[in-house]
């Protein structure tokens, strides 16, 4: 089982309040959004990181006349 750890964190006056109205519209705790944020702010880095490596190794293809499946068979073959 994960353990809390406490911590204390500063925000921008607006960025608080928007934080607090949110965790009171969805009936959560402030830390509940805060966690919600963070893992999806760790899902979209994730997801970018995905996203650059894929369009590089895309570009690799494509410079060497990789532009299907087959092509990437007739090539793994060699």
């Amino acid at each position: 089982m994960a353990t809390a750890v406490k911590k204390t964190i500063s925000l921008p006056y607006d960025l608080a309040k928007e934080a607090e109205n949110i965790a009171r519209e969805e009936g959560k705790t402030l830390s509940a959004v805060i966690q919600e944020s963070l893992r999806l702010s760790k899902k979209e880095r994730l997801k970018k990181g995905f996203n650059q490596l894929q369009g590089y190794w895309s570009q690799k293809a494509k410079e060497k006349g990789i532009l299907t499946e087959k092509d990437l068979e007739k090539y793994l073959k060699k």
